[in-house]
């Protein structure tokens, strides 16, 4: 005669069993550390921006103070085609201490919303250092839901939010920051004065030393003078 296992007792053994095997399944990891490279290569269309982190350690420096401190950061993060728009050579004709100030003057030491964009005070001070002594000015306006970063040597655009946790910000622009410390117009050579120029055309006209000079008139007038004077001495001598 078979004999049926109560319900409750079956309930029992199953949930003792489903305890048993959550007990041996383990708790899912930690999500890692924040990792700026690793956020800049999901996104896609960043190798010359992680190259650049990467040689001059910003990137390191970026992750230590991200996962170390309650410190927010914001970065602007050019694509590879906006540096592809740059005149050739202007990154390799960078110092490796220009590329630091490149790529920390893309970084703001505290955390922006795209909301905090429409009252954040002028000129905003970056990682490249403080733009009061204007080597390094960053300006943001905004014209309704876009937002444009001016460098006072371009322009840019903020094209979309890359990523985002309360922490970073991490925001694709379509021009690389140029910091007018670094790529400020040279001044133009002073023009060269009218007077300047007519002395040069005075000197140009100039006989060469050495060469044929123009006789002066009174000492052509003295010689002749001399030479009558001893031929009519002469002549009076022969009477």
């Amino acid at each position: 005669m078979e004999h049926s296992i109560p319900f409750s007792l079956s309930l029992t053994i199953l949930l003792l069993h489903c305890a048993a095997t959550l007990a041996q399944t383990p708790a899912p990891a930690p999500p890692g550390p924040t990792n700026i490279t690793q956020i800049l290569e999901k996104a896609g269309q960043f190798t010359t921006l992680i190259r650049l982190l990467r040689t001059t350690q910003e990137a390191d420096q970026i992750n230590t103070q991200l996962n170390n401190s309650n410190q927010g950061l914001t970065i602007f993060a050019p694509p590879d085609n906006a540096f592809s728009s740059l005149p050739s050579g202007t990154l390799n004709s960078l110092s490796d201490q220009q590329k630091v100030a490149l790529i920390q003057f893309h970084i703001i030491p505290n955390f922006l919303s795209m909301s905090q964009f429409q009252t954040v005070s002028n000129p905003l001070r970056t990682q490249a250092g403080d733009s009061a002594n204007g080597a390094f000015p960053l300006n943001v306006t905004t014209s309704g839901n876009q937002v444009n970063v001016s460098t006072g040597v371009d322009d840019a655009t903020v094209a979309n939010t890359i990523y985002t946790d309360n922490q970073l910000a991490v925001y694709q622009v379509d021009k690389v920051l140029l910091p007018l410390s670094l790529f400020g117009s040279a001044p133009a050579p002073a023009p060269v004065a009218p007077k300047d120029m007519k002395k040069k055309s005075a000197a140009a006209d100039s006989p060469v030393a050495g060469g044929d000079s123009p006789v002066d008139s009174s000492d052509a007038v003295g010689r002749g003078h001399g030479i009558g004077g001893v031929v009519l001495a002469i002549f009076l001598a022969t009477f």
